[in-house]
């Protein structure tokens, strides 16, 4: 395999599965394809099934060199977003479309007395437009249940307040059975007649419980008339609205012409997505990863990438919007931190974006790098912990103690930032009387640490206490009886906020939510949870039934033990025979257990 091929089954292994927009590119850069997916790893993948038997699509993976995506928010985001890009770039292998049509809106018009309708055109003389609709008959469905719903006139007359006062109309058939209130002769005001035009924009933007539920009357009504056919109908009424999805992220005719560039940042490198609005519509959208070579910022890099974005996509736009402010100044460019609206929803989709793609490299590098993978990870976990040395080896202590019964303590071992399982350890608490966790936390931490040293083992590099400052006091009291204090690198992690509490600190420190160390220690604190829990669970059902042989009279905590020493489970002394009982407690303890089983 060519390492061009390679590279490709790398990136196809690292796909997210999400829903997006895939692009195929040829040698030349070109792209050959683009094509829509509710899961782009699937989708993706599909093509380079060995089973293709389509001859087109056998050349199309032959041209194949390269793949980008778009991921957005959902599938229907995806068709619209496919469809842009196709009339963008008409590529060779997609069904190319011959006119510029593009999916229809609804349309509130700005005029007196709004007319609402359905057109494939955006005007910007005010009026407001909501959509688009790749499926026609939800958008038919829409507009007659508005028009059944809400008595707004369909004809095209200027209802302006000059004309009206001249008298120069007469309501129509509409008038007359009840479809429209008359404005045309004044019969209704433009205050009255708005309050219907502010209820249709509420639904057409997804605020459709109130039309669902009105909806839902009328079904009922015709149900218990026993007319079932207009109840179907109002039923499938109901079944298509509720399919209607009023919002997309990747078209908004609020937005003329803007760029949106964001950016991540790790040790090594930024991730920056760049994203182009046109019409309000994406038709480009573009992801790397810029290498760090000095003490870059985030604005040295924008100054840097930005420029070059534009020319090569040949951008115009006069805004580029932002997850942060900066104080970069570039002529002709306006920069604009969105907090709210459609704008706010690009720079929140550039940002999963570029968090994917990040996501695929660090996918890839651990698939072609697995050791340098690892070092990253304990170089990042040296640094947020304030480690001397990488935490090769790294432990974990928590316990369970529910409702003050069998207390009992877990270890879980960490090595090379995975789990080491046959070092886990749990502790059975020996010193502690009652639900006292921290007196519980310094027995085991003592115990543990005491045997390494007794059996002269390594000690970790990190010892973490799941727990606050009480916690972490109590293990740090146990490393002092050992001389360990200052040693062993030591922390509580809180689980409320996730709080880092180091010895000496009062306060705690916030670990970013997205970083690889917090993750490794979450993991760790659930393994020590999930394993601390299972042994726990084991130790109170063993006590539950071996306290059901105690209940049997005559038989003492001596009998007891042969018997589970023998038959290790209740139920299986239950199932054993009495000559096989009589051989282990002899004739008169096992009559005794037979009958109480067996009556």
């Amino acid at each position: 395999m060519s390492s061009k091929s390679e590279e490709l089954a790398l990136k196809i292994k690292t796909l997210p599965s999400k829903p997006g927009v895939y692009q195929y590119f040829d040698v030349s850069g070109t792209i050959i394809y683009v094509g829509k997916a509710k899961n782009l790893k699937n989708r993706v993948s599909s093509y380079f099934n060995k089973n293709l038997e389509n001859g087109k699509t056998i050349m199309l993976v032959k041209r194949i060199v390269d793949i980008q995506y778009i991921v957005v928010d959902t599938e229907y985001d995806a068709l619209l977003l496919e469809n842009n890009l196709i009339k963008k770039y008409q590529p060779k292998y997609n069904i190319q479309l011959k006119d510029d049509k593009t999916y229809p809106w609804i349309c509130i018009k700005k005029e007196p007395f709004p007319r609402v309708f359905s057109t494939r055109r955006l005007v910007k003389d005010g009026s407001r437009y909501f959509g688009p609709y790749p499926n026609v008959k939800v958008l038919n469905t829409l507009l007659i249940l508005l028009k059944e719903l809400f008595p707004i006139r369909n004809c095209n007359l200027d209802l302006s307040a000059a004309k009206i006062a001249q008298k120069k109309y007469k309501v129509c058939l509409e008038y007359h059975i009840g479809n429209c209130k008359g404005p045309c002769e004044a019969k209704e005001t433009a205050e009255e007649y708005d309050v219907y035009i502010s209820q249709i924009e509420n639904i057409v933007k997804g605020n459709l419980s109130a039309v669902t539920n009105i909806l839902k009357g009328i079904m009922h009504e015709h149900a218990e008339k026993h007319r079932f056919e207009q109840a179907q109908e109002i039923k499938e009424k109901i079944e298509t609205i509720e399919r209607y999805k009023a919002r997309s992220t990747v078209v908004s005719p609020t937005i003329h012409q803007v760029d949106v560039l964001t950016l991540l940042e790790d040790e090594k490198s930024f991730f920056v997505n760049y994203l182009v609005i046109n019409n309000g519509a994406i038709i480009h959208g573009y992801t790397t990863e810029i290498k760090k070579k000095l003490d870059e910022t985030a604005e040295d890099v924008i100054g840097f990438v930005l420029p070059e974005f534009r020319e090569r996509f040949s951008s115009e736009s006069k805004e580029v919007i932002l997850a942060e402010p900066i104080s970069l100044k570039i002529e002709g460019i306006d920069f604009f931190v969105p907090q709210r609206g459609d704008k706010k929803q690009l720079v929140d989709l550039s940002t999963r974006n570029a968090t994917f793609f990040r996501l695929e490299k660090l996918k890839q590098e651990k698939l072609v790098n697995p050791e340098r993978h690892t070092d990253r990870i304990l170089e990042q976990l040296k640094k947020d912990f304030r480690l001397k040395d990488l935490p090769v080896h790294m432990e974990c202590f928590d316990n369970s103690n529910i409702q003050g019964t069998n207390p009992v303590s877990a270890c879980v071992v960490f090595k090379n930032a995975k789990p080491s399982k046959n070092d886990y350890r749990h502790f059975n608490v020996k010193t502690v009387v009652g639900p006292d966790d921290f007196a519980t936390m310094e027995e085991v931490v003592y115990r543990r640490y005491k045997r390494l040293l007794d059996e002269k083992q390594s000690l970790p590099q990190l010892i973490i206490i799941d727990g606050g400052k009480g916690q972490l006091s109590s293990a740090l009291k146990a490393l002092e009886k050992l001389d360990l204090r200052g040693k062993v690198a030591i922390v509580g992690i809180a689980k409320r906020l996730e709080e880092i509490f180091f010895p000496g600190d009062s306060l705690p420190i916030y670990l970013d939510k997205r970083t690889e160390s917090l993750k490794v220690i979450q993991h760790m604190r659930n393994e020590a949870h999930r394993f601390g829990i299972t042994h726990h669970r084991d130790r109170r059902s063993k006590s539950a039934l071996v306290s059901e042989l105690l209940q049997i009279e005559g038989i003492g905590p001596k009998t007891q033990q042969d018997l589970m020493k023998a038959f290790k489970t209740v139920s299986k002394i239950k199932e054993t025979e009495l000559p096989e009982l009589e051989k282990t407690i002899g004739k008169t303890k096992a009559k005794i257990v037979w009958r109480y089983f067996h009556g």
